[in-house]
């Protein structure tokens, strides 16, 4: 369980939408920006050298992506762990897998969690299993996850999160690596969505109410 992050506080207001750069079209569906780019790739950094030092250099390890929303934390998270990889005297090899999961429609969790992707997990066996999610609210996701994967019989696995939420419905899960504790609010951008919509913000931010109406997924009656 992780003992290092940074908490964003419940009164954080965050920042001014004018301060920075946001796509034009998403100017009216956003209260602040909540976590600056910036931040987010120091952070990351950060958390690919905690990770290296932790996995050691002995063995190889299967990176395996959570889609869609953790696609981007990925990314930039093994760019930052390849480049220590090579800029050091020691090297280990790093493969890499994907796997989709679905929990959300709107701003709420459905209680059923889908996994709708992901290739043939045979590869995860006997190996070392480093799982990358970009948020983890209630935990209920990442334990179906954790107990898919654990079929495999890896050897060993770690869970890093770019976020992981204050929530009242949190079952208690905590993943072994957090780049930010955020207060209960829907975030979006960086890749997570709402609805699909804000994948292509920078910045992490707060949907404002106007916002989730425009791109609520209409009730069936």
């Amino acid at each position: 369980m992780a003992t290092d992050y940074v908490k964003i506080s419940d009164d954080e207001k965050g920042y001014d939408l004018s301060m920075f750069c946001v796509p034009k079209h998403y100017e009216d569906d956003l209260e602040r920006v909540y976590i600056p780019h910036g931040l987010i790739m120091d952070r990351t950094e950060r958390l690919a050298r905690n990770i290296v030092n932790d996995f050691g250099y002995e063995e190889p390890i299967v990176a395996l992506c959570v889609l869609k929303g953790g696609y981007r934390f990925f990314g930039d998270l093994l760019n930052y762990i390849s480049a220590l990889n090579r800029n050091t005297d020691r090297s280990f090899q790093m493969s890499v897998d994907f796997i989709r999961l679905k929990s959300y429609q709107n701003d709420q969790q459905t209680g059923k969690i889908q996994v709708i992707g992901g290739d043939n997990l045979e590869n995860l066996r006997g190996k070392n299993v480093m799982i990358v999610e970009d948020i983890i609210d209630t935990g209920k996701t990442m334990l179906k996850l954790l107990d898919l994967v654990k079929d495999y019989e890896p050897k060993k696995v770690r869970v890093v999160s770019l976020l992981v939420k204050r929530t009242p419905h949190s079952v208690g899960y905590r993943p072994e690596y957090i780049g930010f504790e955020v207060p209960n609010k829907f975030v979006v951008g960086y890749a997570l969505d709402y609805n699909e919509f804000f994948r292509d913000l920078n910045h992490v931010c707060v949907v404002n109410e106007k916002g989730r109406e425009k791109y609520a997924i209409p009730k069936k009656d």
